[in-house]
């Protein structure tokens, strides 16, 4: 028993000793961190000799070398790295720091011999020669680094070739030329690589505030198109950078003359076509389908084309909201062109249903637009999308002559044929602002709850802010004719019934002035006063609401409008931009934000290059 019991406790005590052996460990660790972080090296080299010895792991070498640097123990420093020279004399990169060791110690020469013996015995191995530059550019060596790729390079003859670890170590020397010719290089021996290439450079290139490595890049570009007129990759390369400065004619005029030399479809200027439409260049956008209508019929994008050139003119004229009736009456004219040579067959659907939107909300025929809409709605081989579609569309006209609970039957279809889709959201959230115009505040908001969680980050942002102009204004106070009054101006609003729309809202303001619907009435003003073209009118009502609802849910978007408004209405770009970026910085949580940075950015750089042309041109007048 007593034989038992003594091999019991000579168990315990060994089952125990593993764990005072890491909780000594632990507690050595903690010691030396906390003294290498107070810089107190002259007690933290104690622990971490101690643990080095132990463990040798890098992190351990790492301090312990850096502790008697600081402590200028170089003897000390020196037999470390020559250990882990002798233990690990495949990793050169130790080379690098016994090169620094006597560096530090003021041996000079020593300290040039051993990093050129440390590229000498460089091998055909890629993994040792990146590891050898990142040892260089640890101490900054960055000559070296690039002496290190460049031999790497020829050791591995071609399989290989360092381009992208070269241009980042020229880019830390500012050396933006030889940068530039080691991303082109790149693409140059492989094709694949011009995505990544490019994601590169969009960080490489940045800052550029006079534009001059955009410069630089465009001169190298088209010195190599023209020294291999038969390579298309400079080519793509050249428009990608037209794009980048928002430069599309350029990129345009680029892509044109790369389709005619290589006899192509016209990929690349359909797609510069969409790019130009989603960044407002709708003449460079013409130019492209025009091109491409140009190809002949027969080219696959030609009937695209024809389509998509009407909706661009479409855009052009009534985006701006500066048109004349003359501009209406030539869209029209365009419209019945294209639909003549292409006929009225459901591959035209669009175009009849653009037409009818045209007609009904421009030119003021909405009988014509009624039917033209049941001419697309009768043809038998339409898709249900394009079905939808026109119905929708429909609804708008029937709504926009008063015709309410047509138009309120044609988006309960939609709504129910597409529930799982976007066009029943529009549907449902439309049949909301039917029951919002006609005073059936309670149906409108329990639609508007389900709405709010839309993946239609648009249609979820109006549901939210109909629902909350609902709530605050019949909330508390349950007399609900202020809230009735504005309901029937915002749908005589939507009925182009101006002088009216206006009126009703006069009246809230006289008989309700102290009422909380007041910013909802200065952004419905706003947007009748853009419908008249009273741009002016348009931005006071903006103005006050900034002013004084500045924290209310109309704020960012009066603030968006209003930036808006100074972009293209007024040209006060400078004012635009200040506008986009309050909205960065201010709303950051508002739907806004994206396109905000976007155009903060075009006219950010936009602003740069006049600054630069002014001074250029001031300098040579003086």
């Amino acid at each position: 028993m007593k034989g038992l019991l003594k091999i019991g406790f000579v168990l315990l005590v060994i089952a125990t000793i593993p764990v005072q052996l890491v909780a000594q460990k632990n507690t050595d660790e903690q010691l030396a961190a906390q003294f290498y972080n107070d810089k107190a090296y002259d007690k933290a080299v104690i622990y971490y000799q101690k643990l080095f010895d132990k463990t040798e792991l890098p992190t351990h070498y790492i301090r312990l070398l850096t502790c008697y640097l600081e402590l200028q123990e170089y003897k000390n420093a020196e037999k470390l790295v020559k250990r882990q020279m002798k233990k690990l004399p495949y990793q050169l990169g130790f080379h690098t720091d016994l090169a620094y060791v006597y560096k530090a110690s003021g041996d000079e020469l020593k300290s040039k011999q051993t990093n050129e013996r440390a590229i000498k015995l460089l091998t055909p191995d890629n993994e040792q020669i990146i590891g050898l530059a990142n040892g260089f550019l640890k101490y900054k060596e960055t000559d070296l680094a690039i002496e290190t790729y460049q031999k790497g390079r020829k050791l591995l003859r071609g399989t290989y070739p360092f381009n992208f670890e070269l241009a980042e170590v020229y880019n830390l020397q500012g050396n933006t030329e030889a940068m530039l010719e080691e991303y082109l290089g790149l693409i140059e021996y492989q094709k694949s690589y011009l995505q990544s290439v490019q994601n590169a450079l969009q960080t490489a290139l940045n800052p550029d505030d006079d534009n001059e490595k955009k410069s630089l890049l465009k001169t190298l570009l088209l010195k190599r198109i023209q020294k291999n007129a038969d390579e298309t990759i400079f080519s793509e390369m050249l428009i990608w950078v037209y794009v980048q400065e928002r430069n599309f004619n350029g990129a345009f005029i680029q892509a044109k003359a790369l389709d005619r030399r290589r006899a192509e479809s016209g990929f690349r200027i359909n797609t510069l076509a969409k790019l130009c439409v989603d960044n407002r260049d709708y003449e460079t956008a013409i130019k492209c389908h025009e091109y491409l209508i140009s190809k002949g019929s027969d080219n696959s994008y030609y009937i695209s084309s024809k389509i998509e050139l009407v909706d661009v003119y479409n855009l052009k004229i009534t985006s701006s909201n500066a048109y004349t009736p003359e501009d209406l009456k030539n869209l029209e004219q365009i419209y019945l062109t294209t639909l003549n040579e292409l006929g009225r067959t459901p591959s035209t659907a669009s175009l009849l249903r653009g037409l009818a939107h045209l007609k009904a909300f421009y030119l003021y025929d909405t009988d014509e637009a009624v039917s033209l809409l049941k001419e697309v709605l009768g043809m038998g081989t339409l898709n249900p999308h394009s079905q939808a579609k026109a119905k929708l569309e429909l609804a708008d006209v029937y709504l926009f002559i008063d015709e309410v609970w047509e138009a309120s039957l044609l988006y309960s279809q939609v709504e129910k044929a597409f529930k799982h889709d976007e066009l029943g959201e529009q549907a449902k959230f439309k049949n909301a602002k039917v029951s919002f115009y006609t005073g059936d505040f309670g149906w409108c908001k329990t639609q508007l709850n389900v709405l709010k969680a839309s993946t239609s980050k648009l249609i979820a942002n109006d549901a939210m802010q109909l629902s909350i102009l609902i709530t605050d204004n019949i909330g508390i106070d349950t007399n609900q004719a202020p809230l009735l009054i504005f309901a029937k101006a915002d749908l005589l609003s939507f009925q182009n019934k101006h002088v009216e729309a206006m009126k009703m809202l006069d009246s809230l303001d006289k008989w309700y002035p102290f009422h909380t619907i007041a910013d909802d009435i200065l952004y419905k003003r706003y947007q009748i006063n853009y419908k008249q073209k009273k741009f002016e009118e348009a931005a006071q009502n903006l103005e006050t609401i900034i002013e004084k609802h500045g924290e209310d849910i109309l704020a960012d978007d009066a603030l968006y409008n209003l930036a808006l408004l100074n972009d293209y209405q007024f040209n006060n770009k400078e004012k635009a931009a200040e506008l986009y970026k309050k909205i960065m910085f201010d709303y950051q949580s508002s739907i806004f934000v994206v396109d905000s940075r976007k155009r903060y950015r075009e006219l950010r750089d936009t602003l740069k290059i006049i600054k630069i042309e002014n001074d250029v041109l001031e300098f040579k007048t003086n």
